[in-house]
């Protein structure tokens, strides 16, 4: 049998991908060696901004804020999607290039607020103010549920595909400089192309063809923590740049905790690494959250993890075809921040693969931006964008 398109990984990018490819009518297989969101997806803190510092992903993020907006009329489900506001919180030497991206973003359309200073008390309660330059407040940010967005794309894709769970890709299939398929336990699948959306492990997966993919799979640590009831807490998602952490709501004084850029970032072998968190991470973060919001002294430890992150050289994903293969179209790297901005990226890629057409800055996702030199350059480096 074969398919005009097949997609491995059904992570939130393969996800999108495959919908938007089925749902133009090409003729579309999705592969998962687990389950939908099993990988990096299922782990992500899923916090929703638009608080990036090229226009590219400030517009792949508003498209994708209304794509989960309008989730339960598109794909038949909600995505868990909670639009209760986001905060980034910056220090004195972030502060320039905060102001810049405020007002580009506000040149594109965004919807934001400024205060120099501490502020936004409605938001952020009994915040400890030292070391706060600035705050932006984004009202249409929040979270996301990953598990259940990524399960409605699956859904509203099996619709119009085919999809098959616990199933792994033994390896790519090239003929000369084509990729013609995937070699499953199975046998040979046939397609016109093949979208890598295998995050971690999409780098070995494009190894098996010869391709190379300058992928780094690194732990990413998070902590869930209960904060005593009646507590004054963020009412908002929170990048906290004065810190280096985040916090995500979790609803009932509960948190995802985790620690953001700049932070060290430990390479691992995406089939075998240390999935618990670690001790002085645990103790780290709590020292931190403390010291920012008092109110969260006595909290509780619920859950400690690691995941994953597929990071890339810029830290922005590699998405779409690339010189000098045909039938081949990447789609990983997302860097710690690719599930806001995947369900945009997932509707531009099919239509690119579908029709040839690419708007000229999603055009530089492609992986030939290395060879090119024109790498992304942003305000504040890692997973910040």
């Amino acid at each position: 049998m074969s398919y005009d398109a097949i997609v491995v990984g059904a992570g939130i990018s393969g996800a999108a991908t495959a919908w938007h490819l089925a749902k133009a009518g090409a003729k579309t297989l999705l592969l998962e060696r687990g389950e939908p969101a099993s990988g990096g997806t299922g782990k992500s803190a899923a916090i929703i901004r638009q608080s990036y510092s090229t226009p590219l992903l400030v517009r792949l993020a508003r498209t994708s804020i209304t794509m989960f907006e309008n989730a339960q009329a598109e794909l038949g489900r909600h995505a868990g999607f909670v639009q209760d506001g986001y905060c980034f919180v910056v220090s004195a030497d972030m502060l320039d290039g905060a102001k810049k991206n405020v007002a580009m973003q506000k040149g594109l359309g965004i919807l934001n607020e400024w205060s120099e200073g501490p502020g936004f008390p409605q938001h952020l309660p009994e915040m400890n103010p030292e070391g706060v330059a600035g705050i932006v407040y984004e009202p249409h940010g929040g979270y996301a549920d990953p598990v259940q967005a990524t399960e409605a794309y699956v859904g509203a894709f099996q619709q119009r595909g085919e999809f098959r769970a616990r199933t792994p890709v033994r390896r790519l299939l090239r003929e000369g400089d084509r990729i013609t398929g995937v070699e499953l336990d199975g046998g040979a699948v046939r397609a016109n192309f093949v979208v890598n959306a295998a995050g971690p492990w999409a780098r070995p997966l494009a190894a098996s063809a010869g391709i190379d993919l300058p992928l780094r799979s690194v732990r990413e640590q998070d902590t869930v923590w209960q904060v005593p009831a009646g507590r004054a807490v963020p009412k908002t998602s929170v990048s906290m740049g004065v810190d280096a952490c985040y916090y995500r709501p979790l609803g009932d004084n509960r948190f995802i905790i985790g620690r953001g850029f700049p932070k060290e970032y430990v390479d691992v072998d995406p089939y075998n690494y240390k999935t618990s968190a670690d001790a002085d991470f645990i103790g780290d973060v709590q020292t931190r959250v403390e010291r920012r919001f008092p109110a969260f002294s006595g909290m509780k430890l619920i859950e400690a993890y690691a995941a994953l992150y597929d990071v890339t050289p810029d830290w922005y994903p590699f998405v779409g075809p690339r010189a000098g293969f045909a039938g081949y179209a990447d789609f990983s790297g997302g860097s710690g921040h690719g599930f806001k901005i995947a369900p945009a990226i997932g509707r531009e890629l099919a239509d690119w693969l579908l029709t040839g057409k690419v708007a000229d800055d999603f055009r530089q996702f492609s992986h030939d931006r290395i060879a090119q030199g024109a790498l992304f350059v942003q305000s504040f480096g890692g997973n910040r964008g």
